[in-house]
């Protein structure tokens, strides 16, 4: 028997995959060809179960072929194919996410066979009237495994059936025999539903992600022992067994976005894809873990689980694959943001936000641990959930339906929690609950209540609740930092904080002052704090995400968004003040240092910085006398000034700020406008640490404030460095380094 349609995706380069039986070459649709920001690549190709196979990418990937060029279906069908997923849809408005489709369900026409959440598939038919079904979710498709999956339909019999690794594993018998399928005057489309939900206006959703090989069509009705040999001479080369996937076949590679111009290098970023806020930092046997909110299916906020880096150090880092995945029954709907603390045997365990929109409230904390008593991996890459909620907001127990964002620690004898979450009527709170033995816990009451009234921009519900110690000179002071970020109509999220004590036998945060602070000035950049205290050096250290802000479709065409700010260690400074800076770890990124002078004029420096091109560099900047009302310094500059980024402080206002109303002449960016903050330096001359990571700005100044945004330049010259301000300035000091990644990549 011969097929009518057949994608061996042997071509192993290259962005066309031919069909000998119909004489087509499809053309392979990808975001990264389009170049915009880097060299445009082909799609990944990788070993296939013969010969090659087509990497898909979860979000731009897929084969389209005109509805004129299709072969037609009528009275039976056979789809035949190999696939390795390598994360699930979310299954959006129960549409599958396609393997191969030529389809228009609102209409009943033509058919579709695709996966969809936690690995469920189905073939679906347009047989006469009726939109048929048949699903199998007994055998879920393993993600990171070959399976041979294989659908038929006979109108004689009318039975739609469903074949995995040659074995029948659905069936479903249509009301009226001899139907025929509708045909559709879609397009056919591989690794694309024809019909996916639109998102966020650039992204469709219902999209194949993994690997998938051997594709074939059929119109006829194979028989159960056809597939069952099929499957086997497919075999046949590897041993009569299914062969392995490496993990690097199917990882999202980093050396997919290493030319980008805009895409950072030395601060934390994702793979690929969607990241948000990093959380969850704990130290273990020599390495740190940092997890983060990760959507492995696109460049785009959706369907949430936990990315995971690892450390030795703090600023060389690895990428380990996801350490939390959505289930059926305990956390269908995402794994959001929680945190991490040692169990009562000294290994970690996850504390998470659960989603489940079957429940109310949709919220929940979920528990999960470390396998690594078990099997001794330092890497600490598979975690074990426990198998139902370990708290649900109780009635009366803060804002109900608002409840996440569990932080744990262990304190003397016990573990303590924060939730953040409401009090109506009064503010955002985060609810204390304690426990002697991370499973049952109890309720103590709300840690510390805003007045929303009074200060509507803390919004009515608190996310992402930290409690840290302060020290100073590494001594403990009494003092804690309380962070938290702002969620509601009317709130400003940022990371806001407050300075006073943690009462431990009453469980309650007692702040020094009503109305917090603000650790940076950025303007919704620097967010979603989380924080640890590091049990090598005793110090209290914050991480955040790095907000990128662009449109949905700059998103789509990079395949990246967001990423970390610089971790930060917080200290109680001698004059009662917050002391913020970059982890001292940071120096060891330094590369080849570009300038170093003393002493000297704002001409004479900027003389000096003439031959300095880069994008990716650290400054230490101290200014001297003569400094009256603004000054600072451009970055990202062009030769001619039509793009730049303005760091500056004005004196007479003490304001740090940014001007990015020419950072870009790409309309389509949105770094626009000004960015600043309240600066009171008390007579101190500005001393700034900046760190430029290509689209990423991170300024520390006086140890006291950050400054965080971004720039997208569009032009390719825009790598130079202008200081600015009276002309009698003194430069008492500026250092400029080289800065080398984070993340060692091979291209």
């Amino acid at each position: 028997m011969e097929p009518i349609a057949y994608w061996s995706f042997d071509e192993g380069q290259g962005r066309i995959a031919h069909d000998p039986y119909s004489g087509n070459g499809d053309s392979i649709q990808y975001a990264l060809t389009k170049g915009r920001f880097q060299s445009p690549q082909d799609p990944a190709w990788r070993k296939g179960i013969r010969g090659c196979a087509l990497l898909f990418d979860g979000y731009s990937t897929w084969l389209q072929r005109p509805a004129g060029q299709c072969p037609s279906l009528s009275g039976a069908l056979t789809i035949t194919a190999w696939i390795a997923p390598r994360s699930y849809d979310f299954g959006d408005e129960g549409r599958l996410a396609a393997i191969v489709n030529q389809h228009d369900r609102d209409r009943c026409e033509g058919y579709i066979f695709g996966l969809s959440r936690h690995g469920s598939w189905s073939l679906q038919l347009a047989l006469g009237a009726d939109w048929v079904e048949v699903w199998c979710y007994d055998h879920p498709l393993p993600k990171g495994v070959w399976s041979f999956v294989c659908a038929t339909y006979e109108s004689v019999t009318g039975l739609l059936k469903l074949y995995v690794n040659g074995s029948e594993a659905a069936v479903k018998q249509h009301s009226q025999k001899d139907t025929l399928i509708t045909p559709s005057q879609e397009d056919l489309i591989i690794g694309r539903n024809n019909k996916g939900v639109i998102l966020a206006e650039a992204f469709t959703m219902n999209m194949f992600d993994g690997l998938m090989d051997e594709l074939c069509l059929y119109d006829l009705a194979m028989s159960e022992e056809d597939i069952a040999r099929t499957y086997r001479d497919y075999l046949t080369e590897h041993g009569g067994a299914l062969p392995a996937i490496p993990y690097e076949d199917l990882a999202i590679s980093r050396a997919n976005f290493v030319q980008d111009r805009h895409r950072p290098v030395y601060h934390l970023t994702s793979p690929g894809h969607w990241m948000n806020e990093p959380h969850a930092p704990i130290y273990f046997n020599g390495q740190y873990h940092l997890f983060y909110q990760f959507n492995p299916n696109g460049p785009f906020w959706h369907y949430i689980h936990w990315g995971h880096w690892v450390s030795e150090d703090l600023v060389h880092w690895r990428d380990l694959p996801a350490a939390l995945a959505p289930e059926p029954g305990l956390d269908p709907d995402g794994i959001w943001s929680g945190s991490a603390a040692y169990d009562e045997h000294g290994y970690p365990a996850l504390f998470y936000t659960i989603g489940n929109n079957a429940c109310s409230p949709n919220q929940s904390v979920g528990l999960a641990r470390t396998t690594y008593q078990r099997d001794g991996d330092l890497d600490l890459k598979t975690w074990v959930k426990h198998p139902e909620p370990i708290v649900v907001q109780e009635p009366g127990v803060g804002y109900f339906g608002e409840f996440r964002d569990p932080y744990v620690w262990k304190e003397k004898e016990e573990w303590i929690m924060l939730v953040g979450t409401g009090i109506e009527g009064q503010g955002g709170t985060a609810m204390v609950y304690r426990s002697a033995n991370l499973v049952d816990w109890t309720c103590e009451g709300p840690l510390y209540v805003s007045n929303y009234e009074k200060y509507p921009y803390l919004g009515f519900v608190w996310e992402l609740p930290v409690l840290l110690p302060l020290k100073r000179n590494g001594e403990e002071t009494g003092k804690h930092i309380f962070l938290i970020s702002p969620w509601g109509p009317e709130a400003k999220v940022e990371v806001n904080y407050w300075i006073g004590k943690w009462d431990s036998a009453r469980y309650q945060f007692i702040p020094d002052h009503e109305e917090p602070g603000l650790i940076d000035v950025g303007d919704f950049h620097f967010t979603g704090p989380s924080g640890m205290v590091d049990p090598l050096t005793g110090r209290s250290l914050l991480f955040t995400i790095a907000q990128g802000e662009r449109t949905p479709e700059i998103d789509y065409d990079c395949g990246w968004s967001h990423g970390a700010g610089m971790p930060i260690s917080v200290t109680l400074r001698e004059d009662g003040r917050l002391g913020i800076e970059p982890i001292e770890e940071m120096r060891q990124l330094r590369g080849m240092e570009l300038l170093s002078v003393l002493d000297l004029s704002l001409d004479e420096v900027n003389e000096s910085l003439h031959h300095i091109r880069s994008d990716t560099f650290e400054i230490e900047l101290t200014f001297g006398s003569g400094a009256e009302h603004q000054y600072g310094i451009s970055l990202r500059r062009t030769s001619d000034g039509e793009e730049e980024t303005v760091l500056f402080y004005d004196k007479d206002r003490e304001r740090l700020g940014v001007n990015r109303n020419k950072t870009t002449l790409d309309t389509r960016e949105r770094t626009t406008g000004i960015q600043e903050g309240l600066l009171e330096l008390h007579g101190e001359p500005l001393q700034l640490r900046v760190f430029v990571d290509r689209s990423l700005i991170e300024v520390y100044a006086n140890g006291l404030k950050s400054l965080t945004t971004r720039a997208y330049p569009s032009r390719l010259d825009a790598l130079g460095l202008l200081l600015h301000g009276d002309r009698d300035i003194r430069i008492t000091s500026m250092r400029i380094w080289e800065i080398k990644p984070a993340f060692q990549v091979s291209v």
